[in-house]
């Protein structure tokens, strides 16, 4: 960020996480140790290894046509899950979900809507007016988004074995989907198909928020204010999952009421 924003401590951040995200991607997703004893069944071992392989390319094969997933052609929507039968995503393909997400064109444009009404309103008085200021209030924005979603979506979701998609509903009764949207900020799949609380989605924000302490004012620095920061953005999070809930509701009644 410092070269393009002026900005040096989000880009040391950013460096940071991508280093971790390097880690985690180059580590092997799913090993397990396969001991031959005098009881193995051969043919009951090559079929645990197809379906293996067979989960496996499902699983890529899922990600592939949700990494063009755009709502008007524009807003990314890699991060929701339409179908059945998910197939559970490895370590790798987690992060380069949150990665094609984090560096996606809208994402910065995003930032860049945020800086500037920051800037106009002033919300942060220290960072200025003018070009300088805005990289700034733009460096602080995308920091924010772009740790938020390599934790949230990647990292803790990652170690915790949690699937970090949203899983849409699509049926039942509005009340039920509202219901079912919102929570799932506090609950998600394991990558066992159960549903477990979120704590992923929950440790990302607290820690992006704890980590938004080193480039924001010093006014505006705190533990209290870093667990407001990660309430406002869970906040978000659930405005976010009603939209991607009800959006094909949406498109379908206005085309419905067209000529």
């Amino acid at each position: 960020m410092k070269s393009i924003f002026g900005f040096g401590i989000p880009a040391a951040l950013l460096s940071c996480t991508f280093s971790l995200a390097g880690v985690l991607m180059l580590a092997p997703g799913q090993l397990s140790a396969q001991t031959t004893t005098p009881s193995a069944q051969p043919g009951q071992t090559q079929r645990t290894q197809d379906e293996a392989a067979a989960r496996k390319e499902l699983a890529r094969e899922q990600l592939r046509r949700q990494e063009h997933q755009r709502i008007l052609g524009v807003i990314p929507e890699f991060n929701t899950f339409n179908e059945t039968n998910a197939a559970a995503l490895s370590a790798k393909e987690k992060f380069s979900l949150a990665l094609k997400t984090a560096v996606d064109p809208a994402t910065f444009l995003t930032a860049a809507i945020t800086a500037g009404f920051g800037q106009a309103t002033d919300s942060y008085h220290d960072y200025g007016q003018g070009m300088q200021g805005f990289g700034k209030y733009m460096g602080a924005s995308y920091a924010d988004s772009f740790d938020g979603t390599l934790l949230g979506n990647a990292l803790f979701p990652a170690l915790l074995h949690e699937d970090p998609r949203y899983f849409r509903k699509g049926t039942g009764t509005f009340k039920s989907r509202f219901a079912y949207s919102v929570l799932t900020t506090v609950r998600c799949r394991s990558d066992s198909g159960k549903w477990v609380p979120n704590f992923g989605n929950l440790m990302g924000n607290l820690a992006a928020g704890g980590i938004a302490n080193l480039y924001y004012p010093e006014e505006d620095r705190g533990a209290t204010l870093t667990v407001e920061r990660a309430l406002v953005v869970t906040a978000e999070g659930a405005l976010g999952s009603l939209f991607y809930e009800f959006w094909p509701d949406l498109v379908r009644k206005v085309h419905k009421k067209k000529p």
